[in-house]
């Protein structure tokens, strides 16, 4: 079901202008966090935002405190990538707590369902959809070595050394892209998309999502890259609300930002790139 169909019917919607101060609020609080590094300040302005969101109305305190209680879960450890054993289990237990949590508190003490995750829509795809399914690892194939080689911003991650670091890189790199569409799709940018036109849902989403990106690695000018495609993922999704299609296309990018950072860390290892 397309992310506008959640969307609260206006007599029980404050007015934007209003509700906006609280979400642009909780939106910067994950900046701090994850982009800044301020927990003190980010905690801060997260708490005040959930407060004045209640000020506002109640279903606007609810949805936000879901995703106040998702970004506030994934502050509590650093997400900067690394393939070590405990890094690799704490950072995945967090993340599914951070999409676990919110969930539960919709299904069980708020008593409904604006969370979820819709694998299956009953639609086809179209041929725009299946062309961009296509486009889109050739793209990552094209300029993915280039950011990471260039810009230096493969050495955010860690080098692998042996096959066992090498798998449990290609399984975080695929366990984060799932988790970024559980909770920035389908948790956050649905949850705005009950109060606010589609383009600001999404852009305060994707504030959360690239600043929890930037944290991740994708730092130098990665933004460049990184803020294009929370957009542009937040926007298919409101189109076709199947998280199966923004996930194969997450994941395929994420396939090329794999085998992007090993070659950039092994020259000649991955011998399929331009550079």
């Amino acid at each position: 079901m397309p992310a506008s169909e959640t969307a609260l019917p206006a007599t029980d919607r404050p007015a934007r202008s209003l509700a906006l101060v609280p979400a642009v609020g909780v939106s910067l609080s994950a900046f701090l966090l994850f982009g800044l590094q301020l927990s003190g300040w980010g905690h801060l302005l997260l708490v005040a935002s959930l407060a004045g969101a209640f000020v506002v109305g109640r279903e606007l305190g609810k949805d936000l405190t879901l995703i106040g209680v998702g970004v506030a879960i994934v502050s509590t450890t650093s997400v900067e990538a690394d393939v070590s054993w405990d890094r690799f289990f704490t950072i995945g237990i967090v993340l599914a707590l951070a999409v676990t949590a919110p969930f539960l508190i919709d299904r069980f003490l708020y008593k409904r369902r604006a969370i979820r995750f819709p694998w299956r829509t009953g639609q086809p795809w179209t041929r725009l959809e299946k062309a961009y399914i296509i486009a889109v690892p050739v793209l990552g194939w094209l300029i993915l070595p280039f950011y990471f080689i260039d810009s230096g911003a493969y050495l955010n991650w860690p080098h692998i050394t042996d096959a066992s670091e090498l798998g449990r890189f290609f399984v975080g790199v695929n366990a984060v892209g799932t988790w970024d569409e559980l909770f920035f799709i389908c948790t956050c940018f649905v949850l705005l998309r009950r109060h606010f036109p589609m383009w600001q849902a999404n852009l305060l989403q994707a504030t959360i999502f690239v600043s929890f990106l930037w944290e991740l690695g994708y730092r130098e000018w990665g933004p460049l890259l990184t803020a294009p495609f929370a957009l542009l993922q937040g926007y298919i999704f409101s189109k076709t609300g199947s998280l199966t299609y923004v996930l194969i296309v997450h994941l395929l990018f994420d396939l090329m930002v794999f085998l992007a950072i090993v070659h950039a860390h092994n020259p000649g290892v991955i011998p399929i790139f331009l550079i």
